[in-house]
């Protein structure tokens, strides 16, 4: 809620940026795992944007002008970022887990509830192939 002295509310998440290494194998990733589409390229700054929902996930080469600015590329020893959370619907953790199996990966364990956005709901964590690590969460129940 915006008070008196603060000049702007927060909405919702309304983009995230990852730095990279294969911008290909990250845009095949994201869609044909999570059913993101390119929405726009920006090539001159090894930048593509990603629709997810109605929130976008941006993709940035890490030896490109803007992906240079952070560093090396994410490793064992560095991240980006701890992790992203995609809300979905419907959250069905056995049908989740068929479908990520198809994609040659599984979830790092069991479903859990998670507190988010919109309360409690159930959360699955798998990486990206970067090691990013993504959480899937469910409605609040």
């Amino acid at each position: 809620m915006k008070s008196d002295t603060q000049p702007f509310q927060v909405l919702r998440l309304d983009h995230i940026v990852l730095r990279v290494s294969d911008l290909a194998r990250s845009i095949a990733f994201y869609g044909e795992v999570l059913g993101c589409r390119v929405e726009k390229r920006r090539d001159d700054l090894g930048l593509i944007h990603l629709r997810a929902g109605a929130s976008m996930i941006d993709l940035v080469a890490v030896d490109g002008p803007i992906g240079r600015r952070g560093g090396a590329a994410a490793g064992e020893s560095g991240r980006n970022l701890d992790h992203v959370c995609l809300r979905i619907e419907p959250f069905d953790e056995p049908t989740i887990i068929a479908h990520l199996a198809a994609f040659g990966l599984a979830p790092l364990g069991e479903a859990e509830p998670n507190f988010g956005a919109e309360g409690d709901g159930l959360s699955l964590y798998f990486h990206d192939p970067d090691g990013n690590l993504l959480e899937l969460k469910g409605p609040a129940g």
